[in-house]
């Protein structure tokens, strides 16, 4: 039940408190985000091996956990799919805790495929959308090949680009993610 008394503004000072009195956590976790980044960018193979064992941990674990469930509402709809879901992720984190390189290959071909939908997606909404996003349009399709062009670098490039493709654009994902996190650290460090 919802406080109708609140409003968006009373939130957004409650958040807005929130961050400016744990600034320093957030930008102690932007430098560790950025340092870990820019080891996996120094090292990408390492770091998509990594990505893959954490993967195959967290598919085992949740696989275990739904197993359970499933058997504790045995008697629920569904008992069979929910079976069927956990086994299967139970799988998935066997094969990539037993052969992670496989499974980085795997993870591999999961990201090109994204890659290649993503950026064919955002070329057509791009086109589609010209008239209305006038000044915008031009951005959305640059990103859309950018996008494309970068599933089609990785999927030229296998097998030897499964041994740093994934881990790269981890640690990239990483430096951008710990570079926002020390912007919003250091800027609510100065609100009062």
């Amino acid at each position: 039940m919802t406080d109708p008394t609140i409003s968006a503004a009373d939130v957004a000072a409650t958040l807005r408190k929130s961050i400016h009195d744990h600034w320093r956590l957030f930008l102690i976790e932007g430098i560790i985000f950025v340092v870990l980044g820019l080891l996996a960018i120094l090292v990408p193979p390492i770091a998509g091996l990594a990505v893959t064992i954490l993967l195959g941990w967290l598919f085992f674990i949740s696989g275990v956990m739904g197993l359970v469930s499933t058997f504790w509402a045995r008697q629920a709809p569904g008992f069979w799919w929910s079976l069927l879901s956990a086994v299967l992720a139970i799988a998935v984190g066997v094969v990539l805790l037993v052969s992670p390189t496989a499974g980085l290959l795997s993870l591999t071909y999961v990201l090109i495929a994204f890659f290649l939908i993503e950026g064919v997606a955002s070329i057509m909404y791009a086109i589609e959308h010209r008239r209305e996003l006038t000044n915008q349009w031009g951005w959305m399709l640059a990103s859309g090949v950018v996008t494309l062009a970068l599933g089609i670098i990785i999927l030229v490039s296998l097998p030897g680009s499964a041994a740093w493709a994934l881990g790269l654009l981890v640690g990239i994902d990483m430096v951008f993610g710990g570079c926002a996190l020390i912007a919003v650290a250091m800027a609510a460090r100065k609100e009062t």
